[in-house]
């Protein structure tokens, strides 16, 4: 007999405090210790596991832009460049996508522009240097 996941009824009354409970039936999920399953089963459809906040620090234009020069973020786990890039322009607008078009972003000191280039725990915005 296969008892994972297996479901269980219980009938019975009872009291929680002073508060009495009523009769019914309620069905639990059973799991065994050493019972595997496929992480897709753990959370449900559209979660995402968010990885500890990003420092996001802004540079220049791109400090104008944001109105501040540093913050941390809270993103996905396994977010990337391009979704870092998504959100900024969700949340600063027009000025930071002109900012974000021809800047670079500088990733736990290295300068990265691949969109799918995996969040690190620093990300430096920076705008297009002038000059040589």
């Amino acid at each position: 007999m296969d008892y994972h996941n297996e479901k269980v009824s219980l009938a019975g009354t009872g009291k929680l405090g002073a508060q009495p409970l009523d009769a019914g039936v309620v069905s639990i999920r059973v799991d065994f210790v050493g019972a595997t399953r496929p992480t897709s089963d753990i959370h449900p459809p559209g979660y995402h596991r968010r990885m500890p906040p990003v420092t996001v620090r802004y540079f220049a234009a791109a400090a104008e832009a944001a109105g501040v020069e540093e913050e941390r973020l809270e993103i996905a786990d396994g977010a990337n460049l391009g979704a870092l890039r998504d959100e900024l322009v969700a949340r600063y607008g027009v000025a930071m996508e002109r900012v974000l078009r021809s800047g670079s972003f500088l990733v736990d000191g290295t300068v990265r522009r691949d969109p799918a280039h995996p969040v690190g725990a620093t990300v430096d915005i920076l705008p297009p240097f002038a000059g040589g």
